[in-house]
This record gives C-alpha cells, structure tokens and sequence, in this order.
C-alpha cells in the first residue's frame, strides 16, 4: 500500500478540515494509506509552490522521515507549482483532480464511461504538460497507442500537445454520438409515458444498496467514493400498481472540478430528464444536509430545479430518529437493513406525476379491444365475469380514462 502525505493552506475559501477528511477517503478509496496531513494556514496561495518555499522544504524532510510515496495536494496544481514542487520533493507529487481522475479511471465500467474519464483526463492535463508528454501514453482506453515521434523542427512538448488536442477531438466525437443515442432512447420513454425516478447524491451516501435492495440489480456496492460512474436503470412495481424505471447515478463531491462535471453531465442529464428525484441523504454523516446542499446546487446547474424532489434520509439504524420529522415529501430508511422501503414506494409513487386512476369497471364484452388495452398499459389487480361484461379493479392509464369513464361502477 502506497504511504501518502495530504497537504491542504487553508486560506478560508472552504472548510479546509471537511476538505482534508474528504481527501483521506479519496486517498483509501485509491489504495492508499495517509501517513501524515499538513494543513498550512495562508492569506493567500503562493503561486509558485502553493504552501510557500519555507513550507516546502519542511514537507520535504516530513517526506523522507515518514518515507512517503506520494504527497497529495488538496487543490488544482498549475504547470509553474508542479515543477516547482518536484524540484524540491524527493517523491512523487499527484493533486486532487488527478487524485478524482485516478479513480474514476478505476471504475468506469463501460465504454462511455472510460471515454468520459480519458476525456477529463486529457483536458485537465493538457495545460500542464511541462516537458512530461511521455506519461501521457499511460493514459486509460487511448486508441491512439501512445503518443508518436514527432516531426521535423517541434519540440517533444509540442507534438505531445498536438497529439493529445487530436485525441480530445475523436473523444468529444464518440461521446456526442453516444449522447444522440441515449437522446434517442429518452424520447421513446417519454414517447411510451415510461416513468423514470433518478437517484441522485453525494458519493457514497448508498445510492447502489438502495438501487439493489429496490432491483436487485447487482449493482457493485462498496464502501468507497466513486463505487459507481455509470448509470444503470431497472424498472419496479409500485405500491399503485404503476411501474417506474430507476436511474443509478455518479455521485456528486464538493469542490468538484469543472472538467469532471462536463465529462459526466452526460450520465447526470439522466437526472435532469426524470419525472422524480431521488436525493438520498446519509443521516450518520454529521455533513449529511450540508453535502445535500452540493447535491442540490449542482442539480440546479443541471436545470434540474424544477423536477418533483423527495429527500430520504438514509442510515437510520445508525441514529437516534426520535426527533426526525417526516413528511410526504421525506422518507426515513436504512437501504443495508431494508427498513422503510413500503413507505418508500408509496412516497414515490404520491410524488410522481399523475399518469392515471384506480377504477372499478364493468366492461362489456363488446368492448373486448378497450379490456386489452387496459390490461397492456395498466394494471389489472382483479378479474371477474358478470352477465354483461368483465368486472375489473384496475390501474388505468391516463390517455384511456375519458373512455372507460361510461364503464366506471
């Protein structure tokens, strides 16, 4: 396991303490073990080594004392800070995007999302190349086969830019082709009045347990940041008789960087195209309604703002919920025991938009096509047969109300 070094100058823009505890999960989540943390309080940041000249020669001999691998930066590095701090360091030097980037590259499952992560990758590396182009080759899922020799008259560094800008352009290209698709594929549920709840949150509040226990979808559930990149979807049976297709979501972070929001707003629009979010909220985390409000802004940013929201509170059976207030628009779970899930379901179903009515009907047996049609986009929960028709209570789709209207009993 690689011994790592987390180094944060707090200057007051942002909670340095969250920040750095993020970083060390950050840091597990990557394999690694946090060996020392440095917090070096600034008024502002030095611009050329980020905690100052004095400071890093101090970092450099906790460094070799503690026998670092790396030193983790909690902030984007510039080019100019880079190379100035590994002239000084005697081990390797990562930031925290790099560090996010890392993992995502990690974990990405699919071909979209291995291309959404080289993409980031490229775009954030880009400006800081400084003579390194070479470790670009390293890079996950590049068709391209490293970086080729450059031509007549351009330095090392120029080539490895112009290589790298060619990639970004065929990255960009095959994931505006997979956009359409997945445009394609929202119309028709939107055309077929297909329902879709998208469950959304800060990483690791438990968005995968509540997909599985909801599915049973075997979605991979660990306890790390960044589990799950890319989106998965099951459709479920609610308590109305109604079906809802359930949308898996990345999980959001503070201070996230600018390039990973562009890289997977692909994946977040699916929250940004549902009938209904789910925001989940982890109730043991004593920053649980703060990281909620991360969640919030940035699905604001989405154009989410105006979508139907329910708040469920997860980890209920690690607190004290005596004090907790619950209302139709809130739920009270615990995704890993399964509690609160019947309640959960309905509170779905109240909030979701109105795409029907339970009725009792008699329909005549001349009527045996509006009877299919019942069955085939609704729910039949019972079924009987009187002399001048079939008696059903029964789930009906919105666009047939008006005919069945004449049958109601």
């Amino acid at each position: 396991m690689e011994r790592v070094i987390l180094v944060c100058a707090d200057n007051g823009e942002y909670d340095a303490d969250s920040s750095l505890k993020e970083l060390e999960e950050l840091a597990k989540t990557a394999g690694a073990e946090t060996v020392g943390k440095v917090v070096q309080k600034r008024d502002s940041l030095d611009n050329a080594t980020y905690i100052g000249s004095g400071r890093l020669e101090q970092l450099r001999e906790e460094a070799d004392a503690l026998e670092a691998d790396f030193v983790i930066f909690d902030t984007d590095l510039s080019a100019v800070q880079m190379k100035n701090i590994e002239k000084v360091l005697p081990c390797k030097i990562i930031d925290r995007t790099t560090l996010i980037l890392d993992i995502f590259a990690a974990n990405a499952r699919t071909a979209e999302g291995r291309l959404q992560v080289e993409l980031a990758q490229y775009k954030y590396m880009l400006p800081r190349l400084h003579g390194k182009g070479a470790e670009m080759s390293r890079l996950g899922g590049s068709s391209s086969g490293g970086l080729r020799a450059r031509g007549a008259g351009e330095t090392k560094l120029e080539t490895d830019k112009r290589h790298i800008r060619r990639r970004i352009e065929a990255l960009e290209t095959e994931l505006e082709e997979l956009k359409k698709r997945r445009d394609r594929h929202r119309a028709r549920r939107k055309k077929d009045n297909i329902l879709t709840a998208a469950i959304v949150g800060y990483t690791n509040v438990g968005k995968s347990t509540l997909m599985n226990t909801l599915s049973a979808a075997g979605v991979l559930v660990e306890n790390k940041l960044f589990a799950t990149l890319d989106t998965t979807s099951r459709a479920i049976k609610l308590p109305d008789g109604r079906s809802v297709t359930i949308i898996d979501t990345v999980g959001l972070l503070r201070r996230l960087p600018h390039n990973l929001v562009e890289a997977f707003k692909s994946t977040l629009e699916e929250a940004a195209s549902a009938d209904l979010i789910i925001n989940l909220i982890d109730l043991s985390n004593p920053e649980g309604y703060e990281q909620s409000e991360v969640t919030a802004k940035l699905l604001s940013e989405l154009g989410c703002g105006e979508i139907p929201r329910i708040d469920v509170l997860n980890k209920c059976d690690k607190v004290d919920v005596s004090g907790i207030k619950t209302d139709g628009k809130t739920a009270l779970i615990s995704a890993k025991m399964g509690l609160g899930i019947d309640n959960l379901l309905s509170t779905i179903a109240d909030n979701l938009p109105v795409t029907g009515a339970r009725l009792n009907l008699e329909i005549p047996y001349t009527e045996t096509g509006l009877l299919n049609q019942i069955r085939e986009s609704g729910t039949v929960y019972s079924e009987d047969y009187a002399e001048s028709g079939t008696v059903i209570d029964a789930f009906v789709d919105i666009r047939l109300l008006s005919r069945v209207k004449i049958y109601s009993i």
